[in-house]
Order: C-alpha cells, then structure tokens, then sequence
C-alpha cells in the first residue's frame, strides 16, 4: 500500500472526525438544553436549593466547555486508535453516558423530579467513570479530558440530591 496515500487519507480522516465528534456532542447538548430551558423559569427557580447552588449564569458557561472537551476526548479516541472502529469498546460507553447525559436533563427538567433526576444521575456518573476506563486503553489524554466532566457531574449528583432532600 502506498504509505503517502494511506498518509493523506488520514489527514483527511482527522478533520471529519473532530467534526463528526463535536457535531455528536452538539446534538447531545442541544437536546438536553431543549429539556432544561423551558423549566428553569417557572420550575426549577421556586425550588429550595443548597447553599453550594452555583448562579443561574454558570450552567450555560460550564456545559458547553465540557462537551467541546468531551468532542475532542472522542476524536482522540476516532483517530488515535489502531482498534477498527468496529472494535473499539471504548465507544459503546461513551454513547452510554451521553444519552444517560440527555435523559438526566429530560428526568430533572421536563419531568420535574429530582428523584428521577437522581436515579438518572448516579447512572452517570458510574457511566462517566466507564469511559474513562475505556479511554484510558486506548489514549491517556483522551481520559484527561473528561476529568473536569467528572467532577461537574459529581458536583450536580450533590446539588440534585440537596435539591432532592430540600423538596420533597
């Protein structure tokens, strides 16, 4: 095979999997804002919450920050792996916690439940510590990259279970 065409085709390959990756975690986010937005007026401001509640202004600065994190951690995982993508596990729990990641903000928001929210969340987070796992095989960095993802989602499983405790 002719090694400099093999070259280029991965060149190539590269930008359409960040791309590829960014529009995936996009999607994620944008659907799960779909179930949030419309709550956090009427809803979600009349709960009690505990007194580590962040302000309003830091959820739509931290999320995106994170699935752009997330969107590069994904292609590191598309192009750095040797693995055909077939074969790669390390996609399967990848896809787990974004859905688990959507259907949190659908639990909490649109079905106002932080118990549901909870039930969701835990999920998550053992999801999250998944693919990390799963990551690390294949590409430390990639790994790295969800770290600050971690430790937001644990933050949220506090918040949601104060919320939770604080509205029955």
């Amino acid at each position: 095979m002719d090694t400099s065409r093999s070259f280029n085709i991965a060149r190539l390959r590269s930008p359409l999997a960040l791309l590829l990756s960014v529009l995936i975690c996009a999607a994620a986010l944008r659907l799960g804002s779909l179930f949030t937005t419309p709550h956090i007026g009427p809803w979600y401001s009349g709960l009690a919450k505990p007194f580590f509640t962040p302000p309003n202004w830091a959820f739509p600065v931290v999320w995106p920050v994170l699935f752009l994190l997330m969107a590069v951690a994904l292609w590191r995982i598309l192009t750095r792996s040797a693995v055909p993508l077939t074969r790669n596990y390390a996609l399967l729990p990848f896809a787990v916690q974004l859905a688990l990641n959507v259907l949190w903000s659908y639990a909490f928001f649109a079905s106002r439940s932080p118990a549901a929210g909870m039930i969701v969340i835990v999920a998550l987070l053992a999801a999250i510590i998944w693919t990390i796992a799963a990551f690390r095989r294949y590409d430390s960095l990639a790994a790295w990259l969800l770290a600050p993802y971690l430790l937001w989602v644990a933050y949220a499983c506090a918040l949601n279970a104060g919320i939770w405790r604080l509205n029955p």
